[in-house]
């Protein structure tokens, strides 16, 4: 395309340009006509509007006219401080005609992913609904005894006292006692300390009973679980893959999995008349229509205790699964997050375990473990990978790089994780705690008419309350969510939100209570209880 500039001098000796294509490519008939009389003609309809509007504002500027021919604007002269972008060439602002000849208007909204859209409608959900109003309005014994109580989220809040006392003694010591500066605040690996990954190791054992040993080597540390379980099933599947997921799951699954992934879960669906128990037939069904569809199915995600019921998978039940995944040629993905948890008699069994023996079957076993819920430190963010597979570690170990642990944090808590005493103790009575205050809570729920399933691990009663909605329904699952949240101000979360079928099962999450907060809580649910029976 050719261009021609026009320029036509002013008062002011500045000169306007106007660039205007003479001819043009079209295609298809006229092109000729289209591409050159066309344009020629609006450059001409451009000039005659410019002409006639100089002209009105000359005579609005002219000096004879200005009540102060003295004012900067009746002089020819243009200011220091005057940048050249703003000066007016007779009457016509530079911006002005940028806009005018610009079919860039700068008035449409700027682009953004769709994605965002996709993070912004998610945040809508009753989970995140809950925990949002209960930031703006917490409830506190003495300064706000009317706020929202928060049972909605798995944060272990029992033995914060004795990571503080700890923490007061020995902090500064195990972060920089005995170290050079340079071993904090220089680059470190991104995938862990292997000073950490010796003592996360020796933790994971100890909190199994011994009963297996975990190799440092095969240790991929990150922000926090979440991390670990996104890397894991970018890994294992492509976009467009899926996972397969026993419900009930703990209510932030699918954006872990999905949000970055591209990967899909498909709920597995268990059922209370067994305890909400992992089912082969059911897996092997899902399996099945997944395959009819077209979708590759690529592993299982299991969380064990499994989050929001708290039942345990058994040894009999691990094997049967790993019988399963090799069956199907899949992945096993073990989420062992909650394994030093646990408050009843059963015995918890990993993944680790059933493993051990099987050296043909190592490959396709993950494990996801972390230190928020066993040790009391979310805020610490600090995650495993543990896997068999040494492709997956070597990719893991890159992109742990997004998600690395900082300097201090691994100092402070390796010094932690190898002080056995402290350990050794903080296990003990974290478990003397969660016990009585899980048969505490679960009493007060059952004292008001409300059945928990069984559980020995977790932070967490299930409970059903599929007796008071009036409709069985998510829509009276729903409502009846609302008047614990708007009428009891206790923010507990909704089956609905952790993929239950069966509507009316509630997630009170009780360790971030006191024992002399149980009370309040059961008081509060009592209220709505008695509305509800009044209503149906």
């Amino acid at each position: 395309m050719t261009h021609k500039t026009l320029s036509k001098p002013d008062n002011n000796n500045n000169t306007m340009r106007v660039i205007v294509p003479l001819q043009g490519v079209v295609q298809g008939r006229g092109g000729l006509f289209l591409g050159s009389v066309i344009p020629c003609a609006l450059f001409y309809f451009l000039q005659l509007y410019f002409k006639q509007f100089r002209h009105n504002s000359n005579s609005n500027t002219d000096p004879t006219h200005d009540p102060n021919p003295n004012s900067p604007s009746s002089t020819n002269e243009t200011s220091p401080s005057t940048s050249p972008s703003s000066i007016e060439f007779n009457g016509l602002p530079r911006t002005w005609s940028r806009s005018l000849l610009s079919p860039k208007s700068g008035k449409w909204p700027v682009h953004v992913s769709g994605r965002v859209g996709s993070l912004l409608k998610n945040s809508e959900t009753p989970y995140f609904v809950g925990l949002n109003k209960y930031k703006e309005d917490a409830y506190d014994e003495i300064e706000n005894p009317n706020g929202v109580i928060q049972l909605g989220l798995a944060e272990n809040k029992l033995s914060l006292d004795l990571v503080k006392e700890w923490l007061l003694e020995n902090a500064d010591e195990a972060i920089l006692g005995g170290k050079k500066i340079s071993g904090i605040a220089s680059y470190q690996p991104h995938d862990g300390l292997m000073e950490l990954k010796l003592a996360v190791a020796g933790f994971m054992s100890q909190i199994m009973d011994n009963a297996v040993s975990f190799n440092p080597s095969q240790i991929i540390l990150t922000a926090g679980a979440t991390p670990a379980l996104e890397m894991l099933t970018f890994c294992l599947a492509d976009p467009g893959n899926a996972i397969l997921v026993p419900t009930p799951i703990y209510p932030c699954l699918d954006w872990d999995l999905k949000w970055r992934t591209g990967v899909e879960i498909i709920p597995v669906p268990c059922r209370s008349a067994d305890n909400f128990s992992l089912s082969i037939s059911a897996l092997d069904r899902a399996f099945s229509q997944a395959k009819k569809r077209g979708v590759k199915v690529r592993g299982i995600l299991i969380t064990n205790p499994l989050n929001p019921v708290g039942n345990l998978l058994n040894q009999e039940t691990l094997y049967s699964l790993l019988d399963f995944a090799r069956e199907k040629n899949i992945h096993i993905i073990s989420n062992e997050i909650y394994a030093g948890s646990t408050h009843g008699s059963e015995k918890f069994v990993s993944m680790a375990e059933i493993i051990e023996p099987e050296d043909l079957d190592r490959n396709r076993v993950h494990i996801v473990y972390g230190l928020s819920k066993d040790l009391s430190l979310p805020g610490f963010r600090v995650g495993v990978v543990y896997s068999y597979n040494q492709d997956i570690l070597s990719a893991a170990k890159k992109l742990a790089r997004f998600s690395s642990i900082s300097a201090p944090t691994q100092c402070l808590l390796a010094a932690m994780l190898s002080d056995a005493k402290f350990i050794q103790n903080f296990i003990k009575i974290n478990k003397e705690r969660l016990r009585r205050m899980y048969d505490e809570f679960s009493l007060g729920l059952k004292k008001l008419g409300i059945k928990c399933a069984e559980s020995n691990g977790g932070f967490f009663c299930w409970a059903d309350m599929s007796g008071l909605i009036r409709s069985y329904s998510e829509k009276g699952e729903l409502e009846l969510w609302g008047n614990l949240m708007n009428v009891a101000k206790v923010n507990v979360t909704p089956g609905s939100c952790c993929h239950c079928i069966e509507p009316g099962w509630f997630r009170f999450c009780f360790t971030t209570l006191t024992l002399k907060d149980i009370p309040i809580v059961m008081e509060r649910i009592g209220r709505v209880i008695e509305n509800c029976k009044s209503h149906i």
